[in-house]
């Protein structure tokens, strides 16, 4: 149970959930870990927890309640349950085994096999029988899938427990966004774009515990077709927030601190069987490097799955799971990182009984398909593009002291506003450890550049002996008034307009609204009035 300040040093933030003897749920992410020492903090988690669990176990003897209760509501015919094993059970072996990849086609072959039992029974029968019939044969299906991978190897799609499925990706395909890619793994694909903002797109984080700004952000979309579902799409649902919060959480440390844009990645799943958030993680590194997002690493990510039955020591690890190999399955493990180390982890067991031994098998061969993947993803694109696409904005940053900040946003904020409406550009300013930071984005060079010179301007200050382009603000019998930096005006004394001498400063021609090279030839210190001088910028004429 760290504390805030041990977390910002620690290289894993990890949640770890068991029983006295099993682990059965891990959660977290990490600064590309080693597979030990990921291990290593389950196990040390684990230690904790017992503990724990120890309170309980003498919290109920102390109240005697040490007897759990059953409960089982269910009413079944075991007649039935055997009639459907006996009737199903080689045929479903038969389609498990066939190793034919297209799921559509697999479950339609499933189907039809609980179907031809049911044939056998009337309506009236069926109205009472086929919710059992159901039940039995999902259970018929589980055993004839798990079975096929112990005794013979072969997995529903045909591939050995350690392939990975055919990995085809492209990056650019959409001309829109700032960055895009597809990366499709078997049946499952991520079409993924990411858009570059400015400050004004960050997040404002409000929670609790929590709050800031996060400039890094992730969505993940699960429209129904792709599982060939027809229904209305809603609002996110809990399973979208927390795919999408596991990749986010796999690439967010790949983004440099100091990176100026706020990035958004989305990802839509076009077509899912298994294992759509790794495809979202794989997805997002390619469009993030399409985009020129200097990232540090590429990161890629693998769901592992297991086969084990109980008080049975035979087991199969599964690299790369179908959808139907988490479903009727034993865990779902799912591992991301770049090729010196693990980024973020999520795991759940259905089963009792899970070794380290085991664990340590998942993610050895998990390190492996990842690094598999990664070449797929290197071969695709090896490193981030050297620029932006041409229509993503452009941002410079600059820090001014602290004094300034009031001065370039003027009263109102009229200063800031009226450089943005000549310019074009953003510009955004706030204040960050006792320094004003300004951001300024544009579409061009010209429109930035013409903010930054303007920015300049208003914070520099004044030197005597530099010579500045002033604005004639005023003018007086006495001389005129110079706007030589935004917001400081100098007067420019009759006398020091020419070598000559003037009865009028419209003698020399000058009127308001004229821009003229004046130098700064003395600040009054007592005052901190502004001297100004056109003549000595002349050449001084020979005496007579």
């Amino acid at each position: 149970n760290p504390t805030f300040d041990q977390l910002e040093k620690a290289d894993m933030d990890l949640m770890v959930a068991a029983t006295y003897d099993n682990i059965m749920m891990v959660e977290g992410e990490m600064h590309e870990v080693s597979e030990a020492e990921l291990l290593e903090a389950m196990k040390v988690a684990h230690e904790a927890i017992r503990v724990h669990c120890k309170a309980q176990m003498e919290l109920t003897e102390e109240v005697g309640k040490t007897v759990k209760r059953e409960y089982n509501h269910e009413v079944n015919d075991e007649e039935l349950r055997k009639a459907v094993r006996e009737a199903c059970y080689d045929k479903a072996y038969a389609v498990a085994a066939s190793g034919n990849n297209n799921k559509h086609e697999r479950f339609d072959a499933f189907d039809a096999i609980r179907e031809e039992f049911k044939a056998q029974f009337s309506e009236e029968e069926l109205e009472e029988k086929a919710p059992l019939i159901d039940r039995y044969y999902h259970d018929v299906e589980k055993e004839a899938m798990r079975r096929s991978i112990l005794d013979e190897g072969k997995r529903l799609d045909g591939r050995k427990t350690t392939e990975i499925r055919p990995i085809w990706c492209e990056v650019g395909p959409l001309p829109g966004p700032h960055g895009s890619a597809i990366f499709t793994r078997g049946e499952t694909q991520s079409l993924t774009s990411v858009t570059l903002g400015t400050k004004l797109d960050e997040k404002i984080i409000d929670n609790v515990l929590e709050h800031g700004k996060e400039r890094f952000l992730l969505h993940y979309n699960f429209p129904p077709f792709s599982t060939g579902e027809a229904k209305a799409q809603r609002g996110v649902g809990r399973r979208e927030i927390g795919h999408g919060h596991l990749a986010w959480r796999a690439l967010k440390g790949q983004i440099p601190a100091d990176y100026p844009y706020v990035v958004r990645v989305v990802s839509e799943i076009l077509e899912s069987n298994g294992s759509s958030s790794m495809a979202t993680v794989c997805a997002g590194t390619l469009a993030l490097m399409d985009a020129g997002v200097k990232i540090k690493k590429p990161v890629s990510g693998i769901a592992m799955g297991l086969i084990k039955n109980p008080g049975e020591e035979k087991y199969a690890v599964l690299s790369d799971i179908l959808g139907d190999e988490d479903h009727l399955g034993d865990m779902d493990f799912k591992v991301t990182g770049t090729r010196d180390g693990i980024t973020a982890t999520q795991m759940d067991i259905k089963v009792d009984g899970l070794s380290y031994e085991i664990l340590e098998r998942a993610l050895n061969q998990a390190k492996e398909g990842r690094m598999h993947i990664l070449d797929k993803i290197t071969e695709t694109i090896a490193e981030p593009r050297a620029d932006l696409k041409d229509h993503a904005p452009r941002i410079e940053t600059m820090t001014i002291p602290k004094e300034f900040i009031g001065a370039v946003i003027g009263p109102g904020g009229k200063i800031i506003q009226g450089m943005q409406e000549e310019t074009g550009a953003v510009i955004t300013i706030e204040e960050t450890d006792g320094m004003g930071r300004i951001e300024v984005s544009g579409t061009n060079k010209k429109c930035i550049d013409d903010a930054m010179r303007m920015i300049k301007a208003i914070v520099a200050v004044p030197e005597v002996g530099e010579v500045y382009k002033g604005k004639v603000r005023s003018i007086m019998p006495y001389g005129a008034f110079i706007e030589f930096l935004p917001g400081k005006d100098g007067l420019l004394h009759i006398s020091e307009i020419d070598w000559k001498r003037l009865e009028t400063v419209e003698e020399a021609g000058i009127k308001e609204g004229d821009e003229i090279e004046v130098k700064l030839i003395d600040i009054d210190p007592k005052t901190g009035k502004f001297k100004l001088s056109r003549k000595v910028l002349m050449p001084r004429p020979e005496k007579k």
